[in-house]
């Protein structure tokens, strides 16, 4: 039965998503309280009630503001543990992520990092980014620094990828996107759950009506 099970996981995962879930970067490991102590900023998203919860703790450099440390824990699937531990590389590397820059970390960007996920796990690549920009907010405010925090984004669509009506609008205008077959190729909206997809068609049609753009 083990080794049906790792053949599966092994058919179902690329081999990006295995490593990163068999051995996860930058996991919180050790007293979880002594860590909270130190950490700059913290941010917890998610339930436990639902299945998944995620804590982030990040530390920034006084000297560059840029992020020098981020740990992080969760309650959740294979998808989500490898999603944040890809995450953490992306916002550690190079000497770290300005804040402004680790704002603009979509679900897209880990998606890609990790060759992707299964569409009924996009969702989990969410978790992670969310948890960090709730970590950076809390920096920023327990520093006095809220001019810094961005404006909350256009409206949400599609929940699972954070795809909002402004990066339909710009699929559009920008990239000359004309079918939602297009649309989904280049947001990846409505690819998760896809609970959002009659709500994502009839944005996509308002907005190409708006702008007299033929089908």
């Amino acid at each position: 039965m083990a080794n049906e099970n790792e053949a599966f996981a092994q058919w179902l995962y690329t081999d990006i998503v295995m490593d990163h879930f068999t051995n996860p970067r930058n996991v919180l490991l050790g007293d979880e309280t002594e860590i909270a102590a130190r950490a700059d900023g913290i941010g917890i998203v998610g339930s436990p009630v639902c299945g998944d919860m995620m804590k982030i703790y990040v530390g920034i450099d006084k000297e560059t503001g840029r992020i020098n440390d981020l740990r992080w824990k969760t309650f959740g699937c294979a998808s989500a543990i490898a999603s944040t531990s890809m995450l953490s590389e992306i916002v550690l590397e190079n000497g770290g992520m300005t804040i402004e820059d680790a704002f603009l970390i979509r679900p897209q960007d880990i998606l890609e990092r990790l060759g992707g996920l299964p569409d009924r796990k996009i969702h989990c690549s969410v978790l992670g980014d969310k948890a960090l920009r709730a970590a950076l907010r809390d920096y920023l405010i327990k520093t006095g620094q809220e001019n810094r925090i961005p404006p909350e984004p256009a409206r949400e669509v599609c929940h699972c990828l954070a795809v909002t009506e402004a990066d339909i609008e710009n699929a559009i205008l920008e990239h000359d996107v004309r079918t939602f077959e297009q649309l989904q190729a280049r947001t990846k909206i409505s690819t998760g759950c896809g609970q959002c997809k009659d709500e994502a068609i009839r944005t996509f049609n308002k907005i190409l009506d708006n702008y007299n753009i033929a089908r």
